[in-house]
C-alpha cells in the first residue's frame, strides 16, 4: 500500500490509474478506523480493481466548540488496517494541503443541510460537501463509499453528487453494530465505562419503536414518544433531538407511508452519538434497519 501526502501526487496516481482502466473505488475517512469503516472497504475491494481510502481530520467541518484539537488520531494503526485488507493508495494530506493559504470556496447543498445535525451544527455539513467534493476530484473515483450511521451525511453527499453531475457513484452500506447494539463511531473511545453502558440507549429505544411498527404502529407521533421515553429513562443522557423524518427530504412526517428515518442525536455525558433506523413501508408491511 502506498502512502501519499500531497494533492498533486494522488492527481497523478488517480490520472494513471483511470489510463490503465482501473475501477476505482474511494472510502473517505477521518481515520480512527474500526469495523464500519472497514466494512467499507471490503464493499469496495470486492466492486472495485484498486481501492483508495483517505484519512483526513477535517477541520471545516468541526464548530469552534467542538473536539478537533482531541478527535482521535491513529495513523499508524490505521495504516496497518488498511494495508491487511489490500488497499492499494492512503491519501492521508495534511490541513495545508487541502486548504491552501487564501483558499476561499466552499460547497453547500442548501435545505438538506440545514435541518437535524445541520440545525445543532451550524455550518458542519459546508465543511463535508466541500471536503467530499474535493477528495471525488482529486482521487476521481468510479464509486465512493460512506457508512448509514451518519445517513444525514450519506443523502447529502448523493444530493451533491447528482445537482454537481458527479462521475461517482455514492454506495451506501449498512450501519455496523457491537453485539449489544451500539452502533459504532470514533467517538466511543470518550466513553468511560458507566457511558459506554448507557450509550445502548440509542439503539434500545430505536428497537423500541421498532416492536411498536411490527405491531401495527403508523403514527409518527407515538412513535416518537416512545423513543423519547426510553431515552428519558436513561440518566446519562441528554437528547438533542429525536425525530422520524421522511428519507429524501428529511422533513418530518406524520405517517409510515413512504421511505423514513428514525434518527437520533444524544449526549451521553459530554459525547455527542448519532443513530438512526430506516423505515421502509411494503408490500404487506413496513421494514425496519437498524
Amino acid at each position: 500500500m502506498e502512502l501519499i501526502h500531497t494533492v498533486d501526487w494522488m492527481k497523478q496516481v488517480a490520472r494513471q490509474a483511470r489510463a490503465e482502466g482501473a475501477i476505482v473505488g474511494l472510502v473517505p475517512t477521518m481515520g480512527a478506523l474500526h469495523e464500519g469503516h472497514l466494512s467499507l472497504v471490503r464493499a469496495a475491494r470486492e466492486r472495485c480493481s484498486r481501492v483508495t481510502a483517505s484519512i483526513f481530520v477535517n477541520p471545516k467541518q468541526f464548530g469552534p466548540k467542538e473536539d478537533f484539537q482531541r478527535y482521535p488520531r491513529a495513523l499508524e494503526r490505521d495504516r496497518d488496517l488498511l494495508e491487511s485488507l489490500r488497499v492499494d493508495h492512503l491519501f492521508a494530506p495534511p490541513p495545508e494541503e487541502m486548504y491552501p493559504r487564501g483558499f476561499s470556496t466552499s460547497v453547500t447543498v442548501e435545505g438538506l443541510s440545514e435541518r437535524l445535525e445541520g440545525r445543532s451544527r451550524p455550518g458542519h455539513f459546508t465543511g463535508v460537501t466541500t471536503v467530499v467534493l474535493k477528495l471525488l476530484e482529486i482521487v476521481q473515483p468510479s464509486f465512493a463509499y460512506f457508512g448509514r450511521k451518519d445517513a444525514q451525511q450519506a443523502r447529502i453527499v448523493r444530493q451533491m453528487a447528482r445537482d454537481l453531475n458527479l462521475d461517482a457513484e455514492i454506495v451506501v452500506c449498512p450501519i455496523v453494530r457491537e453485539s449489544d447494539g451500539l452502533a459504532l463511531s470514533s467517538r466511543n473511545a470518550y466513553l468511560g465505562e458507566s457511558e459506554r453502558r448507557a450509550a445502548t440507549v440509542l439503539s434500545r429505544s430505536l428497537a423500541s419503536a421498532r416492536r411498536m411498527i411490527e405491531h401495527g404502529e403508523r403514527k409518527t407521533v407515538p412513535l416518537v414518544e416512545r423513543i423519547a421515553s426510553e431515552l428519558a429513562a436513561e440518566p446519562l443522557a441528554a437528547v438533542d433531538y429525536a425525530e422520524i423524518v421522511d428519507a429524501e427530504t428529511l422533513e418530518p412526517i406524520e405517517r409510515l407511508d413512504w421511505p423514513a428515518l428514525a434518527v437520533l442525536a444524544v449526549f451521553i455525558g459530554s459525547t455527542r452519538l448519532i443513530d438512526n433506523m430506516r423505515i421502509e413501508p411494503r408490500a404487506g408491511g413496513v421494514v425496519c434497519e437498524l
